[in-house]
């Protein structure tokens, strides 16, 4: 707390020159004071505590029992922090899959092969292969190997969020996001426990009870994003069309705030660097490790969402702990992307998507040894700074105060 209250006195000159500038509305360093109390709350271990909550579902795959069961949990943990819930119901029936997908309906290559990733910028340095294990006998764990052996059947699906009510502007909004989802025959503990813990972390210490928001904050758990990003899809075709529709007339109610920004987590914690000339990758943490945050360029709201990147930036700089954040203008195949044309959307990750991620730098990825096992408390560490970074852009801009 004294590290974070001390580096918004040293930056209070900063944050007063940038009110000035374009993009949005910085807050007086008082009410900064107040974000930086409220990340302080924020807790590694609780962090740490979901995540390992969430592998107990396996990997979590659409369509199963197992995932409807981590719905059902992850929705009691939401109502136990004083955040009231709601559910999204659609119908996941597609034809069969030609060719193949991965994750966020990225197509794979042939096994073996080095993938073409769309809109990640031109690759750089070592590559390996990537894709999705589909092999149950990878899995060398016998329990893990038979909780994730039911396979996925289409049908009806659900995804669960919940919010927090604006004082002033409860008909204005900002979205949290991450997709609660994964494959690969391990427990998806960081595709993409990391970042369901994340916004489930924030959700935690902006639902206490001295938190007050000007504005509305939704933090929403994405299902079937593995699939194409068909959660969603299903909430931007379900709930565009009612933003700022007050419900019922005269009551002060907005079941659909108007969106004013759309920030997305997926993969949060590995950040070891490139492979090798021989394939294997350091298993520690690299000394650059950082936070990307990411915006497309190609958006129709690329202006507006690079200048929300922008912003987190610079929140990274007061209220992250420990990690600094990179901007990057490649955001690709995650729940953002079918918002980016309608609201500034960002992401949030471990790595650059199409360049790193792509190329092979996380070997874990929709892999059997994506379990918590796998992490270090460094690992996590950069998961927690990930929600320092985002919870304290999203504290000012929703005008945070604590209640004295």
């Amino acid at each position: 707390m004294r590290v974070l209250l001390t580096r918004v006195a040293a930056l209070s000159v900063g944050v007063a020159s940038l009110s000035a500038q374009s993009g949005p509305t910085v807050p007086p360093p008082t009410q900064v004071a107040d974000v930086a109390t409220l990340i302080s709350r924020l807790s590694h271990e609780n962090y740490k505590a979901t995540v390992k909550g969430l592998t107990q579902f396996g990997d979590r795959r659409q369509g199963t029992e197992r995932n409807r069961k981590a719905v059902d949990w992850i929705e009691a943990q939401l109502k136990s922090y004083g955040c009231p819930t709601e559910r999204i119901k659609y119908v996941y029936d597609p034809p069969p899959p030609q060719p193949r997908t991965g994750g966020g309906g990225q197509q794979q290559p042939p096994p073996g092969a080095v993938p073409r990733i769309s809109g990640g910028g031109r690759p750089r340095g070592q590559r390996a292969p990537t894709g999705v294990n589909n092999d149950p006998m990878q899995q060398p764990d016998e329990k893990l190997r038979a909780l994730n052996s039911e396979p996925a059947k289409n049908g009806p699906r659900e995804q669960v969020y919940c919010t927090k009510v604006g004082s002033k502007y409860p008909n204005e909004m900002y979205i949290i996001g991450a997709h609660m989802d994964g494959h690969g025959w391990g427990e998806a503990a960081n595709d993409n426990g990391s970042g369901t813990a994340l916004v489930m972390e924030l959700a935690r210490i902006f639902s206490m009870p001295d938190v007050v928001t000007e504005r509305t904050i939704r933090f929403a758990l994405w299902n079937n994003e593995e699939t194409g990003l068909n959660g969603a899809r299903a909430y931007v075709e379900q709930r565009q069309a009612l933003q700022g529709k007050e419900d019922p007339p005269g009551s002060g109610r907005y079941p659909e705030p108007k969106w004013l920004g759309m920030i997305q987590h997926d993969m949060m914690m590995w950040d070891h660097g490139m492979p090798r000339a021989d394939g294997t990758l350091n298993p520690e943490q690299r000394p650059e490790a950082d936070v990307n945050i990411e915006f497309q360029s190609t958006a129709k709201l690329a202006d507006e969402a690079m200048k929300l990147a922008f912003f987190f930036h610079r929140a990274n700089e007061l209220y992250a702990t420990d990690y600094p954040a990179q901007v990057g203008p490649h955001m690709t195949n995650t729940d953002s992307t079918p918002f980016m044309d309608l609201v500034p959307a960002i992401s949030l990750r471990e790595n650059e998507r199409g360049v790193h991620t792509g190329n092979g730098w996380n070997p874990h990825w929709h892999q059997p040894t994506d379990v918590f096992a796998t992490y270090s408390d460094k690992d996590f560490r950069l998961g927690l700074n990930a929600a320092q970074t985002t919870g304290g852009a999203v504290a000012e801009l929703v005008g945070l105060t604590l209640r004295k």
